[in-house]
């Protein structure tokens, strides 16, 4: 089944116009209002769909069902408006009965169509073949090969005029900004930080351990009079450091002796994920970052978990 339909879609690209694609991806590309998509049934959802995929790459898209658009929908239709209109037979009741009014109002009508010798497509300022030789269905029926090509020539329209809008990704994650890609390309360093808790070179190792334990954050960044950062201290340093000191010794123990000096550092207006990069992408990984300003001054400490759990 699978191979019918990769091979109906191999067909489908070898066998559309050129020129139509062409012409489909202009009307599209130069829409001064909306993409309207309809369909009903299978091509329905496949049509809702497209409509989605198109808004989300760039290109304002909305569904609206035939059935609906005849009664009182169609007010969502403007001037500048163009419509998709899916049908494997061309003679959908619902959508050539919206035809003369979709003509009317002086709409642009690109078909995706399974019969080319049919009512929809006599109306259509472009048509798009989509016709197949059988369905996937054992009985020939159920429509399957039909909305898979459908649906890909709907994708492969969508992509071609983001691809002609220059859509970047970091437009594209203004549109998604739930998901991973989006909170990859909008989560700053900034939303995710903490407060920085310093600690002066001269304290204590005491004194680290207290700022390390009241903060829960595993570790602190050392700074001077002027919070110019000057180095970390982390719950490993600090392991570290009690293992190989005599316990005699531990008082007299400073945080400039334990530090980390010139460690990697990033800035508040960074990307969280090129933080989590810098942790990961070094020959020893690290989990917490100090933040600092143009000035090194010390701002806040951001944390490997605190980017796990944001999403990213």
């Amino acid at each position: 089944m699978l191979r019918i339909e990769s091979a109906a879609i191999e067909r489908a690209a070898e066998r559309l116009d050129k020129n139509s694609v062409e012409a489909a991806i202009k009307l599209i590309f130069e829409c001064g209002g909306k993409v309207i998509v309809l369909g009903i049934g299978k091509s329905g959802v496949i049509a809702q769909k497209i409509a989605q995929t198109m808004t989300s790459t760039g290109t304002v898209a909305v569904f609206v069902h035939p059935s609906d658009a005849l009664h009182g929908s169609l007010g969502v239709a403007s001037s500048g408006d163009v419509v998709i209109a899916l049908s494997n037979s061309g003679e959908t009741d619902e959508i050539i009965a919206l035809l003369p009014s979709l003509e009317k109002r002086g709409l642009k009508i690109i078909s995706i169509v399974g019969n080319l010798d049919s009512t929809l497509v006599r109306h259509s300022d472009v048509v798009l073949d989509a016709s197949v030789d059988k369905e996937a269905c054992p009985l020939n029926l159920a429509p399957t090969t039909s909305t898979t090509v459908a649906l890909s020539i709907g994708d492969a329209l969508a992509m071609a005029v983001m691809a002609a809008k220059g859509l970047t990704a970091e437009d594209f994650a203004v549109n998604h900004p739930a998901g991973r890609l989006g909170k990859r390309l909008t989560v700053t360093v900034r939303s995710v930080m903490h407060a920085s808790p310093n600690v002066s070179s001269d304290a204590k190792l005491l004194d680290v351990v207290k700022a390390i334990s009241n903060n829960s954050l595993g570790a602190v960044n050392i700074v001077d009079a002027n919070e110019t950062l000057e180095g970390i201290i982390t719950d490993g340093d600090l392991r570290r450091t009690i293992e190989r000191t005599p316990p005699e010794m531990f008082a007299d123990i400073t945080a400039a002796e334990i530090m980390t000096a010139n460690p990697t550092t990033t800035d508040e207006d960074s990307l969280a994920f090129d933080a989590l990069k810098l942790m990961e992408e070094r020959s020893s990984q690290i989990s917490v970052l100090p933040v600092v300003d143009e000035n090194g001054k010390c701002l806040g400490l951001i944390r490997l978990h605190d980017i796990v759990r944001a999403g990213l």
